[in-house]
């Protein structure tokens, strides 16, 4: 094999190495997407005009690796003002009252901080709107979607 055909076997393999890894990951629309679909099978306040709003917000990298670990984004109406996000760690989702101010963008931040170090605790978190924690405040427990 010469030179030339050395060069372009090399850049040939590259080039199908990166179709075959374009391929095997999602759009950023796909991503988008496959997480309101999720929300609609598990979330009870799941509606278009609530849930798209809420995780469009979220980088489309921290919304890969929500998926990737199957957490969920809910939006719950019973959330208060006062503690308009929550990480429900035991079963896995983000819920927001999409209803509160500054409710997604505050989702959004603590969404894609949790993904960025991969670091979701497995307890409940609760946030005030300014985004500090709520140390020992109520929220309502999660719950889902009855399947039948």
């Amino acid at each position: 094999m010469n030179r030339q055909s050395q060069i372009f076997a090399t850049g040939l393999g590259l080039a199908m190495a990166a179709a075959s890894a374009a391929q095997a990951a999602p759009g950023d629309r796909q991503v988008y997407e496959a997480a309101i679909a999720r929300a609609s099978r598990v979330c009870p306040d799941h509606s278009p005009e609530r849930t798209g709003p809420g995780i469009k917000g979220i980088p489309v990298a921290a919304l890969r690796v929500i998926e990737q670990r199957n957490y969920t984004l809910c939006p719950d109406r019973r959330l208060d003002s006062q503690t308009p996000v929550v990480w429900y760690g035991r079963e896995g989702v983000f819920a927001w009252n999409p209803a509160a101010r500054g409710s997604a963008k505050l989702l959004a931040g603590k969404a894609a901080a949790y993904a960025k170090d991969q670091s979701f605790p497995s307890q409940t978190v609760v946030w005030k709107p300014n985004g500090k924690l709520a140390e020992g405040a109520l929220v309502p427990a999660f719950r889902g979607r009855m399947v039948r």
